[in-house]
């Protein structure tokens, strides 16, 4: 596969829950997070084109709501999620959480600025 992603993605592990076009909240693992999307650890089954919402469960106790598209699929393993419609706070929020992730001494990307 191409990688297509201008953005760079970091290596995560966080505990969301994701809902469709008509179905219910689906537990599941954020494993790679960028500004553009992320890719969803789940044997829930999505469709490419789908549009939907996780929810990030942050370390600091809070969560961050984001819709996304599907843009690609490996089942059984998970879906690859392309972030769409973000308000400029969730924008912020998310690039705020991905640059406390990086820690102090790793140069910040310039599409994270």
């Amino acid at each position: 596969m191409d990688e297509r992603r201008s953005e760079e993605r970091i290596e995560v592990s966080l505990e969301t829950v994701w809902d469709g076009t008509g179905s219910k909240r689906l537990s599941a693992r954020i494993t790679d997070l960028s500004e553009g999307g992320c890719f969803v650890d789940t044997t829930g089954e999505a469709q490419i084109g789908e549009r939907l919402t996780v929810r990030i469960e942050l370390p600091d106790a809070g969560c961050l709501e984001l819709t996304g598209e599907v843009a690609h699929e490996w089942r059984p393993i998970g879906f690859g999620l392309r972030f769409i419609d973000l308000s400029d706070e969730q924008r912020e929020q998310l690039r705020s959480f991905l640059t406390s992730l990086k820690g102090p001494n790793d140069p910040v990307p310039a599409t994270l600025r």
